[in-house]
């Protein structure tokens, strides 16, 4: 069993949702990011997705696509991303590790290195947003062969045989995408999102974590409600870009902004 795999077969033994927050790796800088992962774990994060800054973030709003550019101005490499995370597992080995990216970076180092320097490093899941199932033949060997989990996405437009497909070749949780578009770009409708990760349940025994639209502890508990988790992403890098200049209140923000996310997951078991 992964590390992935156990904390979600511990949160659903507890009756508990899955709270997995996104930060874009290198920003505000390199330096900070390993601090920021620790807070967000004393925060209350389960799963922490770390994205791997890329020049064309194309599944990407503004916000994580300027985060990305922050990220690259100092230079941030996926091999150095891959050295946030051994550094990270110095202090924490128990929170899951998800790289969240795209293809190039990886074809780049060469699959077979990424796979292994991550392997080594604790990354414990990938998540390549422009790699469908159906092109991954090359590299998903190379994730199983180092017992790292592969999360695809799923969007409200996939169709059945294509979640059955997807549903196959992924482990540790699937993704779905809340609502058509970027990331950041409109208000979530739960009552459709419920409908959806229904119907998703029904194909496949995998946790669905439900990412794209949450923004508040409100809309955390209304998705957690209907979900095995929620993954929150731009309004915790737009919180980023906000408070960059002093780390010490950068990492207060985020504890304020997650914090009650997990209160409201939390208060659902009750």
């Amino acid at each position: 069993m992964s590390r992935i795999q156990g904390v979600m077969k511990a949160l659903k033994d507890q009756n508990r949702k899955a709270l997995i927050p996104y930060i874009t790796a290198g920003d505000p800088h390199p330096d900070v990011t390993v601090d920021l992962m620790h807070t967000l774990v004393s925060a209350g994060a389960d799963v922490i997705e770390l994205g791997v800054p890329f020049s064309d973030p194309m599944a990407d709003g503004p916000v994580i696509q300027q985060a990305c550019e922050r990220s690259l101005k100092h230079g941030t490499s996926l091999r150095q991303v891959i050295g946030m995370v051994k550094e990270f597992r110095k202090q924490d080995d128990k929170t899951p590790v998800v790289l969240m990216g795209y293809l190039n970076p990886m074809e780049a180092m060469g699959y077979e290195a990424f796979a292994e320097a991550a392997a080594d490093a604790g990354v414990d899941g990938i998540l390549t947003v422009d790699l469908p199932p159906e092109e991954a033949d090359d590299v998903a060997p190379l994730f199983t062969k180092r017992k790292l989990d592969a999360i695809f996405l799923l969007a409200p437009t996939t169709v059945d045989e294509r979640i059955r497909a997807i549903a196959e070749h992924s482990s540790g949780y699937v993704y779905y995408v809340s609502f058509k578009g970027v990331t950041g770009a409109a208000k979530i409708n739960v009552d459709e999102v419920a409908e959806k990760v229904a119907h998703i349940h029904e194909m496949t025994a995998l946790p669905v974590g439900v990412g794209f639209g949450i923004r508040d502890a409100e809309t955390a508990a209304a998705v957690g409600r209907v979900s095995d988790g929620v993954i929150v992403g731009s309004v915790l890098v737009d919180t980023i870009a906000r408070n960059q200049a002093d780390t010490e209140e950068l990492k207060r923000a985020l504890t304020d902004l997650l914090h009650p996310m997990r209160e409201a997951l939390d208060s659902l078991a009750s």
